[in-house]
């Protein structure tokens, strides 16, 4: 082992991991076979009518609607609607869904005609089943708890 290695060793060992809140784990990209099996065409109507289902119609609001149920709306597998989910959004179902739920809920936290609701009272208006599912996803997606988030936000507009 050369000099440089030992000291980078002897770094890593000594510099403490942080331990990320809410057990937030770093993605590793996975390379998966079936994905390079989509057809393009398919998978942008597939894209389209997801983006219809799940944000236009709101069915990310719903926490009891799963990926076995859009793919049932799409005519198609699960395993194919997951494909087409990793590659065009980037991200798996329950991320997807998570993303929006928390978009929506950082606009009723920062808007003073929901100030009276609680965070577990939006996060079951969003979508949420649990009020950890929704600090994990919130705090995953904006960096920041949902309190926090809502005090910074409504101490600006006073």
């Amino acid at each position: 082992m050369s000099e440089q290695e030992n000291k980078n060793e002897e770094l890593m060992a000594e510099t403490p991991q942080v331990k990320k809140p809410y057990n937030i784990r770093e993605r590793k990209p996975k390379d998966a076979a079936y994905r390079s099996l989509i057809r393009a065409e398919l998978a942008d109507e597939l894209y389209d009518k997801i983006l219809n289902i799940i944000v236009v119609q709101k069915k990310y609001k719903d926490p009891d609607y799963s990926a076995k149920d859009l793919a049932k709306e799409l005519n198609t597998n699960t395993r194919y609607l997951s494909a087409v989910v990793n590659s065009r959004f980037g991200m798996n179902y329950s991320c997807l869904l998570n993303e929006y739920r928390v978009k929506d809920a950082a606009h009723y936290l920062t808007d003073k005609r929901y100030k009276d609701k609680n965070i577990e009272e939006i996060s079951a208006m969003v979508g949420f089943a649990n009020r950890q599912s929704f600090y994990a996803a919130f705090y995953k997606n904006m960096g920041e708890t949902p309190n926090f988030y809502r005090k910074k936000h409504l101490d600006k507009k006073k």
